[in-house]
């Protein structure tokens, strides 16, 4: 009990500085995945993710021969970031140049890039380094060892995401739901387009460390996605999938910190499911329940007119 109550309370250092941090990552992804989601582009995130990987590993050999470690954080970062956003701007060229619809084409971005990162850790295996480069923290992500500047980095980051979120909000909830109205009144949807998925770019790069390339798809996905059963309010849904992100960071942290050896970023993620499959259930708008709820006044409602 001395235990729980130390951890519940955030009162060693350690675990009040991972909360804080996958508290504001998951804030942040709940934002963002809420308008990835309605701009139906949430696979957006699983192509941009798989990209970082030949991003971190071209960063890591850079280095390298320039003399370093290769296992600079803020340089993998930079290069995990600079192949999402190249990534995500091959999705929209190929979007908007051939006849493949979006699933297709971020199909092809993700295998091409996932499987030319795979070559690239390949490559780094065969250095005389390579076996200490570190990189598994990347892929799969490492809570438990996040440090002061990482939390302080995704809190500047998650404070300028939500910050051009609410800035451009009109703009984006337009081009959520009709794009081609957007453009007859003359918004610049590409370069709205391009400024969402820069965002997604962002939450997926400082989430590699949280919970690793491999997992930040589902923070960007999942606590949008029970939003939805919650209310039909764009604003709402993005204050409720905010709220989801920032409880599943807190709850998986917390079983993380009370049970031995137990990888924070799978049950952030887990709790994150947990939270999905009680919004199907119980979700004021879209709920199983309610919609029985629903059925059941409407057949009294008939039987009472009969």
């Amino acid at each position: 009990m001395d235990e729980f109550l130390r951890v519940l309370l955030l009162q060693e250092y350690n675990t009040r500085l991972v909360v804080i941090g996958t508290v504001l990552l998951g804030i942040a992804c709940g934002t963002v995945g809420s308008l990835l989601l309605l701009r139906r582009r949430a696979l957006v995130g699983d192509v941009i993710s798989h990209a970082t990987l030949p991003g971190v590993a071209i960063a890591f050999i850079v280095m390298l021969l320039l003399g370093g470690s290769g296992r600079w954080s803020p340089g993998l970062l930079m290069g995990a970031g600079c192949a999402g956003l190249i990534a995500a701007g091959l999705v929209l060229l190929i979007r908007r140049t051939t006849l493949l619809k979006d699933d297709a084409a971020m199909a092809i971005v993700m295998s091409t890039t996932f499987g030319l990162g795979i070559a690239f850790l390949g490559v780094i295996q065969d250095l005389p380094s390579g076996n200490q480069a570190g990189l598994d923290s990347i892929i799969f992500g490492k809570t438990a060892s996040m440090i002061r500047s990482e939390a302080i980095g995704i809190g500047i980051a998650a404070i300028v995401i939500l910050f051009t979120c609410m800035f451009l909000y009109k703009e984006f909830r337009l081009l959520c739901f009709d794009e081609h109205y957007a453009g007859s009144q003359g918004w610049p949807v590409l370069v709205l387009d391009v400024t969402l998925l820069t965002l997604g770019t962002a939450v997926t790069v400082i989430g590699l460390r949280a919970v690793g390339l491999i997992l930040i798809l589902a923070m960007l996905v999942i606590p949008a996605a029970a939003a939805r059963y919650w209310t039909d309010r764009l604003m709402s849904m993005m204050w409720t999938a905010a709220g989801l992100g920032a409880f599943s960071a807190w709850i998986g942290v917390t079983i993380s910190a009370l049970v031995p050896r137990m990888p924070a970023g799978a049950i952030i993620v887990l709790s994150a499911s947990a939270v999905f499959l009680i919004s199907i259930l119980l979700g004021t708008r879209r709920g199983i329940v309610m919609q029985l709820w629903h059925v059941v006044q409407l057949k009294r409602r008939v039987g009472k007119q009969h």
